[in-house]
Parts: structure tokens; C-alpha cells; sequence
């Protein structure tokens, strides 16, 4: 009597794949392309976002001479041009009133706006919508509109032109962009955490700092670094306020006399334009994860 072998058999390499193989390698192929295909636009998006940074920095470290030729590459890194600029009459100043300018707006605003805005998002009172109404009416409404009549108090009433204080002193009466933004945000949180900070014995203000701040802090992140950027980069309201003072100019201001002062040493004007750029892009590295955290829970969109 014979054993029967019983073989079994399994498909040999010169075989024809299955239909689930070749759907699979497609799927591979096909994700494969999109991911070249995404990551090489995010690639020349960033590049043409970083060339104009890159081409500030290797010009603001060239010599003199090589600034004016068609070299894109420093021969020899000139990182004196820095100093050179700081040694220009005026340059030091302008970089203090810009500090205290950006500094002191960021933080009277957020002040000020984060207890309207609690209040607006989480009381309940009597022309409660028409407070937010006209909220949203003063971001509608252009500051050109209102320059003339401002400048006449601050000026002509208060005297306090040739400062910056008709920029400041606003400021600590709340913001109507700081205020939607931190409103927004703060009707996301629930009222049954407010509820439970009040039966525990929490007033308002207890309440809103020791519950709602902290939870509020992406919000105010991106709120402080709105308002830090537009006061560092402002340059509508120290020409308003301050152009007869040189004493008082911001860099954003001051730097359209350094170029003309120094049209044709494109090094230094580009050393002054880095360290003008530098604070925000420094700034914004270290808080960028709390910015667009901010910004995506508050629902801004550029």
C-alpha cells in the first residue's frame, strides 16, 4: 500500500498578480504621487516666502562695494554693517520707542479687553447686543476717518503731540478686534466651569482669573501677538503723532530717513531692514505654537 503525498502548490514568481495586489500597488503609487505633489508646493510656496529674507540677509552682510554688483554671494561676511547701523545717530532711540511702543500697547490692550470681552460673552444685561453692536461697528470703521478729530484732542486739548502717548493711552480702553477675538473664544468655554468656580465661593473676578485666564490663554496669546506686530510695524501713527520729534520716532519711521540718508550703501539699508524684521520673526518663533492655536480655537481666518 502506497502513501499518497498530497503537495501544495503556491504561485510561482512568473505567476499574474491578484486584483488585490495591483489595487494595493496603485493606492501605494497614487499616495506615493500625492505626497510629491503636496510637499513640492508646500516646498516652492516656502521658498518663495523665505528668497526675499535670505537675499536681505547676504546683501546686509556684503561690503560696500559688492552691495552695488550683480553678486549674490558675500565675498567677505561684513557682520560690522550691524554696528554701523546702531552707530548711526537716532538708530538706538528709535529701536528703545519701538520696544516701549510694542510693550506697552500689547499689554494695556490685553488688559482691557479681556474683562469686556468676559463680560460681553458670559453676562447677561441690558443692551447687551447693542454693545456688541457697536463692537463690530469700530472694526468697520476705517482710522483715517477719525484721525482728524483725534489728532485735535491729543494735539491742540491734551499737548502731547511729538510723543507717542495719543498711541499709547488708548490703548487701555480696549481694542474692538481684542475684544471680538477674545469674545469669540471665551463663548466656547463652558458655563457649567463658571457655575462650579461660584459655588465654591469665587466672585467674578476671582472667577475670571483663576478659571477663565488660564483656559483663555490661547486666545490672548494670539490677541498679545496681533497687537505686538501691528505696534512694532506701525508707521501710520508715529508719522500722525510724532514726525516733528525725531526723539520719538518709531523704526518702522525712522527707517525711511535712515534709506534716505543711506541710499547708496544698500548693506546698511539692508542690515537696518534685518533688525527691524528680526524682533517679529523671533517673537513669532517662540509663540507660534500658541498663535495658531489661538487663531484655529478662535475661529480667525486670513
Amino acid at each position: 500500500m502506497s502513501d499518497t503525498l498530497t503537495l501544495t502548490t503556491s504561485p510561482s514568481r512568473g505567476d499574474a498578480p491578484s486584483a488585490s495586489d495591483a489595487a494595493w500597488r496603485r493606492a501605494r503609487r497614487r499616495r506615493a504621487l500625492e505626497w510629491i505633489a503636496v510637499h513640492s508646493v508646500g516646498i516652492a510656496v516656502a521658498l518663495l516666502f523665505l528668497l526675499p529674507f535670505v537675499f536681505v540677509f547676504l546683501t546686509s552682510v556684503m561690503t560696500d562695494g559688492q552691495a552695488l554688483t550683480n553678486s549674490y554671494w558675500p565675498q567677505h561676511w561684513a557682520w560690522s554693517n550691524y554696528k554701523n547701523v546702531f552707530d548711526v545717530p537716532g538708530f538706538g532711540t528709535w529701536w528703545k520707542n519701538s520696544v516701549e511702543y510694542a510693550v506697552l500697547g500689547t499689554v494695556l490692550t490685553v488688559v482691557s479687553s479681556v474683562p469686556v470681552a468676559y463680560a460681553l460673552a458670559k453676562f447677561r444685561f441690558p443692551g447687551r447686543r447693542l454693545a456688541m453692536i457697536l463692537v463690530i461697528s469700530m472694526m468697520m470703521l476705517p482710522p483715517q476717518v477719525i484721525v482728524i478729530p483725534m489728532y485735535l484732542f491729543w494735539a491742540k486739548q491734551m499737548h502731547l503731540d511729538g510723543t507717542l502717548w495719543p498711541l499709547i493711552i488708548p490703548m487701555a480702553f480696549g481694542d474692538a478686534f481684542s475684544i471680538f477675538l477674545l469674545r469669540q473664544f471665551l463663548l466656547t468655554i463652558p458655563k457649567e466651569y463658571l457655575d462650579a468656580a461660584k459655588v465654591d465661593g469665587c466672585g467674578e473676578l476671582r472667577t475670571l482669573f483663576r478659571v477663565v485666564l488660564p483656559m483663555a490663554r490661547p486666545a490672548i496669546s494670539a490677541v498679545a501677538l496681533f497687537q505686538f506686530f501691528y505696534c512694532w510695524n506701525d508707521y501710520f501713527g508715529p508719522q500722525i503723532y510724532a514726525s516733528d520729534n525725531p526723539a520719538a520716532w518709531t523704526l518702522s519711521y525712522g527707517l525711511q530717513s535712515f534709506h534716505g540718508a543711506h541710499h547708496t550703501n544698500w548693506n546698511l539699508q539692508m542690515a537696518a531692514t534685518m533688525l527691524v524684521m528680526a524682533p517679529v520673526i523671533v517673537v513669532f518663533f517662540f509663540a507660534q505654537k500658541a498663535f495658531i492655536e489661538g487663531v484655529t480655537l478662535t475661529g480667525v481666518k486670513g
